[in-house]
């Protein structure tokens, strides 16, 4: 098991990492896409844990149902006990997303995940997280 900062969501049974340095977006992206049907994995802290080829997430017991909305502070969030991960979103400045990026990926726990750099705060960024999930496993 392996304890990464960042936040993961389900979306439609599969789950998608969201990652960044502190004030990056990764909660108020997690949020925009719990509105449009999401379900928290987990906020700030995301348990890793390797099963074969699979790479699974849950929030850390202490965090588990909670999630921190920006001005509004430390709120309860229904959502899924685990969620098997399909991508990872890296959250970035508006000036390191590439219009046509080349495919890459990110290691994980011995595992190549599909990756995405995005920034958070662009008015298209949840649809953009959940095109790219669907075309890797959601």
């Amino acid at each position: 098991m392996v304890l990464v900062h960042g936040t993961c969501v389900d979306l439609g049974g599969s789950g998608v990492l969201l990652r960044g340095p502190p004030g990056s977006g990764k909660s108020d992206l997690a949020l925009r896409l719990i509105d449009g049907g999401a379900r928290l994995v987990a906020d700030d802290q995301v348990e890793m844990t390797r099963d074969g080829d699979v790479l699974m997430a849950r929030a850390p017991a202490a965090l588990r149902g909670r999630m921190e909305i920006r001005g509004i502070g430390i709120v309860p969030e229904e959502g899924v006990d685990a969620a098997r991960i399909c991508a990872v979103v890296e959250l970035v400045p508006p000036d390191r997303v590439e219009r046509l990026p080349e495919p890459h990926s990110v290691e994980l726990l011995g595992l190549e995940l599909p990756a995405l750099r995005l920034h958070a705060f662009e008015a298209s960024a949840a649809a953009k997280v959940r095109a790219f999930a669907r075309l890797h496993g959601a």
